[in-house]
């Protein structure tokens, strides 16, 4: 069924689309009913549980940050089975974020490229949503600068963000990794990240999603930063390295951004040893894709493209 439905949201311009389809999901959400039978029919199977981060997930099998960006979803996210929601970027002030077109298709590939450039609603409006869901999975927060932040002012801005978030979540994440806001990737530095994970790290696990778009040596720095400063490390964001005949400007995912990913994340667990926390996203389509993260060294994965492209049932069919 979800496929006739895609064909139909395919026919519309990929944010538009996007946005279509959250609404639907906002809607359905406010029936208890409804959201009961979904959440039985959903569940993953009870083996599927795992203990990271000293929290309790049903399932490795999360959704990432980017698709619930403004915490409006996340009922309907928990219900359809994902073992955790992670909502965001957020930023401490509200951001347009880049001009429209951002979000682009590529149905041949199973990918997507976007240049959304962090359009959120700002750290206030997501913080009051969050005070009104009681969780039901564990909730990643995922958090950023604001674009007219320059660099020497990027700890502040950080910090602001997570003291008014953090309170309303299980774990907080770092994104300094976007390729869509200018020289937003600098931060991965010792010298910018050590003190950004310091400004932030209150009193939930932390973690810092990656690029996988980096060279060894820097890889290594950061994951020993990480080690040092942080609870745990998710590999990896979007890349922008593409394939002949993907040629708009963004950070790619889907299936092309598996096998580069994967390959990072193995990296980042050789260096950070065998017990620190590790989430394994980028490219996972199908369980194959999950059991390849995990024997990368991922404890728990993420999904985004593979939601849009095959629907509902991908969390709980991807955790048994």
């Amino acid at each position: 069924m979800y496929r006739l439905i895609r064909d139909q949201l395919f026919r519309l311009e990929a944010e538009e689309a996007h946005e279509f389809a959250a609404r639907w999901m906002e809607r359905a959400q406010s029936i208890p009913i409804l959201l009961r039978v979904i959440a039985r029919s959903s569940a993953p199977p009870a083996n599927a549980a795992r203990e990271v981060l000293g929290m309790r997930f049903r399932s490795p099998v999360g959704i990432a940050a980017g698709f619930d960006k403004n915490a409006r979803m996340m009922p309907m996210l928990a219900a359809l089975g994902f073992g955790f929601v992670e909502i965001g970027t957020v930023t401490l002030h509200p951001q347009p974020g880049n001009p429209r077109p951002r979000l682009f298709r590529y149905k041949e590939a199973n990918a997507l490229v976007n240049r959304m450039g962090f359009n959120n609603d700002g750290a206030d409006a997501v913080a009051a949503r969050l005070r009104d869901w009681t969780r039901e999975v564990p909730l990643f927060v995922n958090i950023g600068k604001n674009r007219d932040v320059p660099l020497d002012r990027a700890v502040d801005a950080y910090g602001a963000c997570a003291a008014k978030l953090t309170p309303h979540a299980d774990a907080v994440v770092v994104n300094l990794s976007s390729p869509n806001t200018p020289s937003l990737r600098e931060l991965q530095r010792p010298e910018h990240l050590e003190p950004i994970l310091r400004a932030v790290k209150l009193d939930k696990p932390l973690l810092v999603k990656i690029a996988p778009d980096i060279d060894d040596a820097l890889l290594a720095e950061i994951c020993d930063v990480c080690v040092r400063l942080a609870d745990g490390m998710i590999c990896t964001n979007t890349t922008v390295e593409k394939p002949a005949g993907i040629p708009e400007a963004g950070g790619l995912s889907g299936e092309p951004l598996l096998a580069r990913s994967t390959a990072v994340l193995a990296k980042v667990r050789a260096r950070v040893g065998a017990r620190f926390p590790l989430v394994g996203v980028g490219g996972i389509f199908t369980a194959d894709d999950v059991r390849a993260k995990l024997a990368a060294g991922a404890d728990l994965v993420q999904v985004y493209t593979s939601f849009i492209y095959q629907g509902p049932s991908l969390p709980r069919r991807l955790a048994s």
